[in-house]
């Protein structure tokens, strides 16, 4: 059970790096702006990450700023379905990720 929910959560990971990227590449506008909000909205989800929310971050967050980080990070990818219309999706990826990082957190992961 511990080793799905580990699956779990490094999928969510992924689902909310596609969704801010989806989200950035599908904005009406020049094919170029899109690329440029795509691209840049990786570009922050993945640096961010890297440098706090990694096991091997730079910066490691714990305790109450961990939760805030991941409350923004995954919220992110909330907010991007939310916003391209996807709002059943949202409601569905914000519950997988409250369950999982709850069950993480009761299990020390």
């Amino acid at each position: 059970m511990k080793t799905a929910n580990l699956a779990v959560l490094f999928a969510v990971e992924l689902i909310a790096l596609g969704a801010v990227g989806a989200y950035g590449f599908t904005r009406d506008v020049s094919t170029a702006l899109a690329w440029l909000y795509g691209l840049l909205g990786l570009a922050v989800m993945i640096t961010t990450w890297s440098l706090f929310g990694s096991p091997k971050a730079r910066w490691k967050t714990r305790g109450a700023a961990r939760v805030a980080f991941e409350l923004a990070w995954f919220g992110a990818g909330v907010a991007a379905l939310a916003l391209s219309g996807a709002y059943v999706w949202a409601a569905l990826f914000a519950a997988v990720c409250a369950v999982s990082k709850a069950l993480a957190a009761a299990w020390e992961q």
